[in-house]
Parts: structure tokens; sequence; C-alpha cells
């Protein structure tokens, strides 16, 4: 990955379901102000992500609002009603905002793209765990290998809190 802690985000625009209907956000103006946790992976539905990564987060989800986390958010290279059903399918409920990144705006914008052709995906995220306040990188955790969930998962990041 580029970005680096002590980094800020860069702006770009992302996705997010709302009544149904996709809505492209900015996501400076989204982050602003807020202290949140950004979870990224390959994508939705795949099989590390879908049991340990974003169940995780979904059941820590408490302990990170004790420690001020205002959001929890999922991002991943799929389009925003891929991201809302793989979100219900799991009760994410409000507990994590799930946003799609389907032109891989911001997943390339901080240096996170990895190319899973060879496994019939294209180009997706690599797996990590940030921690940011008012879009600067306090605390980031990156995978060597997006089929593993360790130093980026919930249970693990915590402390780094």
């Amino acid at each position: 990955m580029r970005i680096k802690e002590n980094d800020k985000l860069p702006n770009s625009e992302i996705f997010v379901l709302e009544d149904g209907e996709p809505v492209k956000k900015n996501i400076e103006k989204f982050l602003k102000n807020k202290k949140v946790i950004i979870f990224g992976l390959p994508g939705a539905f795949t099989s590390v992500c879908s049991a340990k990564h974003l169940p995780g987060y979904i059941n820590m989800h408490q302990e990170y609002k004790n420690k001020g986390v205002d959001h929890i958010i999922c991002i991943a290279a799929n389009d925003p009603f891929v991201m809302n059903a793989w979100g219900k399918e799991n009760n994410v409920g409000d507990k994590i905002v799930m946003i799609g990144d389907p032109f891989l705006n911001f997943i390339k914008a901080i240096g996170a793209e990895v190319d899973k052709s060879g496994r019939g995906m294209g180009i997706r995220s690599n797996r990590y765990t940030m921690l940011v306040e008012d879009m600067k990188v306090i605390r980031l955790k990156e995978e060597k290998e997006t089929g593993t969930c360790e130093i980026s998962a919930a249970e693990n990041f915590l402390e780094l809190v």
C-alpha cells in the first residue's frame, strides 16, 4: 500500500445504497471530523471475508464504539447493490457502513489494489484495516496475503484504537 500512517486519505468517490438506489459520496465529506475504522477486503461473499473479517467487526462493534469510533466502514471492489446484499445476509444493520468501490477509485488512490485475475476476480483490494481520524491515518495494518485475516482482524486491531 502506498498510504502510510500519518498520511491524509486522498479524496475519492465511493458508493452506498440509500433507499434502494446507489448514491455517489465524496469520502472527504463522509469522514470529515469523524473517527472511523475502515477495513478493506477483496470482495463481498468471498471465503475469508465472509467467515472472519466482516463477522469480526459486526461482533465487536460495541467495543469499537466504546473507544469513540463513530463508524466502522467495510469497503470492497463491488458495486453498492452487492455490498448491501452481503450486509443484509450478515445482519450488519447499522453496525457497519457497507461501501462499494466498483471503479476502484479509493482502492487505487491508497495503493491497495491487487491482481486476483488468476482466481477469476480481476483487480481487487488487499486486506487491511485502518483507524482514521478526520481523514488522517492513525493506524494501519495490511495483510501480506488476501487469504489471511490476522493483523487486520477486529479482535487484533482493537488494541490499536
